[in-house]
C-alpha cells in the first residue's frame, strides 16, 4: 500500500461527503486537474484505501424501523472466518464484529418491526454452539460518522 499524504485525505473526504462529485470537483478542492485526480483515486482503490463507491440508503425509508445490537456467546472458542460464515447469510445482519469480554460477537441488526427482530434473534440463537444472547434495541440515532 502507498503512503497516503494529505491530498489523499482530502479526496477521501470530498468522496465521503459527495460519491457522485467528478474529478474536476474533487481536484478544484484539493489542488489538482482532473486527470491527476483521477490518477489518484484510482490508486487509493488500487491499494485498498478505498474498497467501493455505494450509496447510503436511510433503512426507515425502506420499512426498516427497528434496529438492534445483539451481544452474542459461543461454546467454546469461536474463530472470526466462523462467525462471519454464521452472519454474512442472515440478511438482517448489517455489520458484525469481534469483541473482548463476554461476548463472543455484536451484531447490528436491521428488521422491519419487533416481530421481525425477534424472529432473526431466534436465527442468531438457532446457530450452532451459541449459548445466548443480549439484544440492544435503539430508540433513536443520534449522530453517525467516521473520522476524516
Amino acid at each position: 500500500m502507498s503512503i497516503v499524504d494529505d491530498i489523499d485525505r482530502g479526496i477521501v473526504a470530498f468522496l465521503r461527503r459527495d460519491g457522485r462529485a467528478t474529478f474536476a470537483e474533487i481536484g478544484a478542492a484539493v489542488g489538482l486537474s482532473a486527470p491527476a485526480t483521477k490518477r489518484r483515486v484510482d490508486r487509493l482503490v488500487a491499494d485498498g484505501a478505498i474498497s467501493g463507491f455505494t450509496a447510503i440508503v436511510d433503512p426507515h425509508a425502506l420499512g426498516w424501523d427497528t434496529e438492534a445490537y445483539v451481544e452474542v456467546a459461543y461454546n467454546g472458542v469461536v474463530s472470526p472466518s466462523r462467525l462471519r460464515a454464521d452472519y454474512t447469510g442472515i440478511a438482517e445482519v448489517v455489520s458484525a464484529w469481534t469483541v473482548s469480554g463476554v461476548a463472543d460477537a455484536v451484531v447490528h441488526v436491521l428488521a422491519r418491526d419487533v416481530r421481525h427482530l425477534e424472529e432473526t434473534i431466534q436465527r442468531i440463537r438457532g446457530l450452532p454452539d451459541v449459548t445466548g444472547t443480549q439484544t440492544e434495541i435503539v430508540l433513536s440515532r443520534l449522530f453517525q460518522r467516521s473520522p476524516d
